[in-house]
């Protein structure tokens, strides 16, 4: 049965709902993404070690990620979604103009585990609330239409903030200054909230398909805790680019920004193409976003610029691949806490991850670049494992 022309115009209520997301997204990930492209040469500066920084910057995703069960379950149990989403946003966006006032790197790790935190709030509500519109949209296209909007323009937050650097202005200044974007998608998601308060109204057909928690969704959650071990945080990256001077201070932001663009190209690709072709998809994404870290690693400019593209499209198989996969395994009634428990497994291949280059960071690079590749290939057959069962199953 061909699917309603309404189905997939732009004027669609499900696009304008996703799109309106996006909006909030794009101001949000102005902020974090500004205040992440210069966290770990703050921190540096502050006088933390590479280990530190390392570790500061997995256990902030460790907790964005574990307590997105805990936040899944309220919503799903109170089913007071967007007050939790408010919740999040507030604490996620607040935290980053809020470093401009540490004066200590063990002060300044406060905020960067507090943004996290309530991206954790957030996250399970708003990837559960987007799931209504897949059954229209598609699920790759849902995601990386959302991830593409709010993304494209969050490169204006890392240039902004190397452009305060180049004109010599202070690290302080640059955090301060994304407190209007902040306040900008606090401003958005009221706009949201009002335009769609039910956006279970949204539903196409029945978009989650399962009663329970099923083999395929952990076996995900494993392949998906293996790609985040191999995922290296920008802290990481960013700090060992400048300290080496293999790139300026105000090029840090920079770089974020291009890895960015990246991301939001292979977004919309690799969404678009998950929806036609599935699970191959994944693959050759995975592998190639493994080979970022020999490259980044190799000393020179050219080749640091090469891995960001790399690195960019590793974020695109978080951002959207990741999500397309787990909408199709969703289990009725409990949206919420299904992606809020699946990025607690995926949080803890991160922490272990960050923990395990952070160490290798100051003991070998070499070694630290073939971990992340390993990590990250590991996650492959499992993929392809989980796939197979949930075709068998009649899951995806």
């Amino acid at each position: 049965m061909p699917m309603p022309k309404a189905a997939t115009a732009f004027d669609s209520p499900a696009f304008r709902f996703v799109a309106t997301l996006g909006v909030v997204n794009l101001f949000a990930d102005m902020t974090y993404e500004g205040g992440g492209s210069i966290n770990g040469p703050f921190l540096g500066t502050l006088g933390a070690s590479a280990t530190a920084i390392a570790i500061i910057a997995g256990v902030g995703e460790f907790l964005g990620y574990s307590l997105r069960s805990v936040a899944g379950y309220v919503a799903d149990k109170t089913g007071r979604h967007w007050l939790i989403t408010f919740i999040g946003y507030a604490i996620n966006l607040l935290a980053v103009p809020a470093m401009a006032l540490a004066g200590t790197w063990q002060l300044a790790a406060a905020p960067v585990l507090a943004e996290r935190i309530g991206r954790a709030i957030r996250k399970p509500t708003v990837e559960s609330m987007l799931s209504y519109t897949t059954g229209r949209l598609g699920k790759g296209w849902v995601y990386a239409i959302n991830t593409a909007l709010d993304e494209t323009v969050a490169t204006i937050g890392p240039l902004i903030v190397a452009a305060v650097l180049l004109v010599k202005g202070s690290y302080q200044t640059a955090y301060a200054l994304l407190l209007l974007s902040s306040i900008l998608a606090l401003a958005s998601l009221a706009v949201a909230r009002i335009g769609f308060p039910l956006p279970s109204d949204l539903e196409h057909g029945r978009t989650a398909t399962q009663t329970s928690f099923a083999r395929p969704y952990w076996l995900y959650m494993a392949a998906a805790a293996c790609f985040a071990a191999g995922l290296m945080s920008y802290e990481l990256i960013a700090y060992y680019l400048t300290s080496t001077s293999v790139v300026a201070k105000a090029w840090s932001p920079v770089f974020l920004a291009f890895a960015t663009g990246c991301g939001v190209l292979a977004s919309l690709v690799l969404g678009r193409l998950y929806d036609r072709l599935g699970t191959p998809v994944v693959v050759v994404a995975i592998v190639l976003s493994s080979l970022f870290a020999p490259l980044v690693f190799a000393g020179s400019f050219v080749t640091a610029l090469i891995a960001m593209l790399l690195w960019g499209i590793g974020y695109a198989v978080q951002d959207t691949l990741l999500k397309a996969i787990i909408a199709g395994v969703l289990p009725e009634g409990r949206r919420n806490l299904a992606f809020g428990l699946f990025y607690a497994g995926y949080g803890v291949g991160w922490l272990l991850g960050s923990t395990v280059t952070g160490l290798l960071y100051e003991y070998s690079q070499p070694a630290l670049a073939f971990f992340v590749v390993a990590a990250q290939l590991v996650s492959v057959p499992i993929f392809v494992l989980a796939a197979a069962g949930s075709t068998r199953s009649g899951d995806g």
